[in-house]
């Protein structure tokens, strides 16, 4: 499911609401997780899952065509943990 689809999909259960509103919704809430995770902090929904940032630290790799070492610099990285009941439902619990 790609954001365009989410946003239809809430606009289409929650008639009451204008589909720009239901976008400017889904828009901040992908901002403020974004932003959290700029900042490094840890976002927790419960229920879901939860993001947060890995840091890859630098490091020496190889070009796979020429065989010649690169140094690959140091990054983070973001990682999701899928809660519990995200995991029963994948499984059929």
């Amino acid at each position: 499911m790609i954001k365009s689809e989410l946003i239809e999909k809430l606009a289409a259960e929650n008639p009451h609401l204008f589909h720009r509103d239901v976008e400017n919704i889904v828009n901040a809430i992908l901002d403020e997780v974004g932003d959290a995770l700029a900042r490094g902090d840890r976002v927790e929904l419960r229920g879901f899952g939860a993001f947060s940032v890995k840091n890859r630290p630098a490091r020496v790799g190889r070009n796979p065509r020429t065989g010649e070492q690169v140094d690959v610099g140091e990054k983070y990285v973001p990682q999701f943990k899928a809660g519990k009941e995200i995991r029963e439902r994948l499984n059929g619990h």
